[in-house]
């Protein structure tokens, strides 16, 4: 099998194993229609090797790490049974060593069919295979997603509680040491005595006392050649004190970022453009689609890009992600169309579909990501560009196309903000960081709505 094809099971029970020059961990999730476990239960692997339907075999001798998975006994509210595995030494990753999946026939042990992930690098754990229900039929497919933070990392994102080692408490700073005690200094000299005044001589007259704070000297109330009234005239009117002065000027807020509407047609955004998906005199639109295409490799690896889309609420916090491993979130109203594994073939390659009407409402930001799964950096990449249409007549709405690209392998394309009037404004935002799936992606893009 290659990447991202599956074929229908040909036996009710059957075994996965999963062998590689190192020590593997075979592990296995019962993941719900939602792509979700219904409770740490669900993960099945050496310290619980029983679930229903599911069952974990661990290696004896020339017998390798399994999951053996029985289709007529996994319960009817499980959708796929994921196979995992991750290396048993901590410090070691999947570069240079080629894991293999053989599924066979659980029952008389004859292969079925066998799995060859692509070439991996700094990775601890890998998405082998699934075992999925397809109607009444039951199914596999060719997975072969890796992540660098283990299986600690595939557990959080199947919705499993994974216990974070808790970070020692900072020590508080040591005191400051104290001072070396100075010398004794001599008593100052009274202020009213001048220090070349030997202390036997009178005391000099005091000096006129210092014009008043409040007064600058440059005053133009009291000039400074003006002599001091004499006794018998009258007082001087009271100076009122200066104004404040001015706090230092804020510097100037930047330059909003341009924002068009639909009226004239397509829009082609530059970085940090907006475009308010409204058309003067029409009702807003409410179903679109983003799609994303690029060139495939002309030398070396296959380009594998990944579209996401993240949801996040008023206070960008996460609500759910859709991607090729959760394809529809919030009940179809996001609906990714599936993974392109190569970019092969004319158009786009892959695509999400957003209702926005059926959004709930604490959806008030929607963030379009792209990852480079495959580990190519995105100048390494050509042509790649995110297109806005109307998913109802197809007609391209707004392009971005993905120039001046960096040597990363995660970029954030764009996003959708809901604004207090209801519309929704598209903004072009082109930020790269690294990151390789749309988990890595949460935190940047929270931080740029």
């Amino acid at each position: 099998m290659t990447p991202g094809a599956n074929a229908p099971l040909t036996a009710v029970r059957v075994t996965v194993e999963v062998t590689a020059p190192q020590r593997l961990d075979v592990s296995g999730l019962l993941l719900t229609a939602a792509g979700r476990v219904r409770s740490d239960a669900d993960l099945v692997f050496y310290n619980a090797p029983h679930g229903p339907g599911v069952t974990h075999r661990p290696a004896t001798g020339a017998i390798p790490d399994a999951i053996t998975v029985d289709t007529w006994a996994v319960p009817a509210d499980v959708a796929k049974v994921l196979v995992v595995a991750s290396l048993d030494d901590p410090a070691a990753t999947f570069a240079g060593v080629e894991p293999t999946a053989t599924v066979r026939d659980a029952d008389t042990g004859r292969v079925l069919t066998t799995f060859t992930p692509p070439r991996l690098g700094r990775e601890t754990a890998l998405l082998v295979v699934e075992v999925y229900r397809r109607g009444a039929e039951w199914k596999i497919r060719a997975v072969g997603q890796g992540y660098a933070d283990g299986l600690a990392g595939i557990a959080s994102d199947f919705g499993i509680s994974v216990d974070e080692p808790q970070a020692a408490a900072p020590a508080y700073p040591p005191p400051a040491p104290a001072a070396p005690p100075q010398a004794p200094s001599a008593p100052p000299a009274p202020s009213y005595i001048p220090q070349s005044t030997p202390q036997s001589a009178p005391p000099a007259p005091s000096t006129p006392p210092a014009p008043s704070p409040y007064i600058p000297q440059s005053s133009p109330y009291i000039p400074q050649s003006t002599p001091n009234p004499a006794p018998s005239a009258p007082a001087a009117p009271p100076v009122p004190p200066p104004m404040p002065a001015a706090p230092p000027s804020a510097p100037p807020a930047p330059a909003e970022a341009p924002r068009v509407n639909l009226d004239k047609g397509r829009v082609s955004l530059v970085k940090g453009g907006s475009v308010s998906l409204v058309k003067s005199g029409r009702p807003p639109l409410t179903a679109v689609r983003m799609a994303l295409g690029w060139e495939p490799a002309k030398r070396g690896r296959n380009i594998d890009l990944d579209a996401s889309c993240i949801a996040f609420d008023a206070n960008r916090e996460r609500l759910e992600t859709a991607w090729f491993m959760k394809l529809n979130v919030f009940n179809g109203a996001i609906q990714h169309t599936g993974d392109n594994l190569t970019g092969k073939g004319s158009g786009d390659d892959e695509a999400i579909d957003v209702h926005l009407d059926g959004l709930p409402a604490e959806v008030c930001g929607l963030v379009f990501v792209v990852n480079s799964f495959s580990g190519q950096r995105f100048n390494e990449v050509q042509n790649a560009y995110c297109r806005l249409l109307d998913a109802a007549s197809g007609e391209e709405l707004v392009r971005f196309d993905l120039t001046g690209t960096q040597p990363h392998t995660g970029v954030v394309m764009c996003k959708l903000v809901r604004q207090f009037s209801g519309e929704w404004v598209m903004t072009a935002i082109g930020e790269f960081v690294d990151a390789k799936t749309a988990r890595g992606m949460v935190k940047p893009s929270a931080g740029l709505l």
